[in-house]
């Protein structure tokens, strides 16, 4: 099992208030965009000194809650729409599963070049829209 090398209650204490006013910009672009708050945070902790591989590991368990808060609100405000997704679910579980195993045994330079494909079909489908 892949371990990040600290605790998430020493976060704060290893790298500063700066670290945890720094999650909040994930957050705010999450809720704003419904996207992309992973990807500012990758940015943010790489920047805060964690490796790719721990920043990597270190969003996916912060996208965890906001996504869930995300879906709570959605389900309140569009919850007709919504249950046409629930058969997706288990693949996407199983799609997780898969990537996090994946992300334990990748090298961080391999990751990093997989990240920076990601922003540029992002940003290359978000202009040609």
């Amino acid at each position: 099992m892949y371990k990040i090398p600290f605790a998430a209650h020493t976060i704060g204490k290893q790298f500063g208030g700066g670290f945890m006013f720094s999650s909040f910009l994930p957050g705010l672009v999450n809720g704003l965009l419904g996207t992309g708050g992973g990807i500012l945070a990758v940015a943010v902790f790489q920047r805060q000194g964690l490796t790719a591989n721990q920043s990597h590991a270190t969003a996916v368990g912060l996208m965890l809650p906001l996504s869930a808060i995300s879906l709570t609100i959605l389900l309140f405000q569009y919850e007709q729409q919504l249950l046409c997704y629930w058969p997706l679910i288990i693949p996407t579980i199983l799609g997780s599963v898969t990537g996090s195993w994946l992300l334990k045994r990748m090298k961080p330079q391999r990751l990093r070049l997989l990240f920076i494909a990601l922003i540029i079909y992002s940003a290359i489908r978000i202009l040609s829209s």
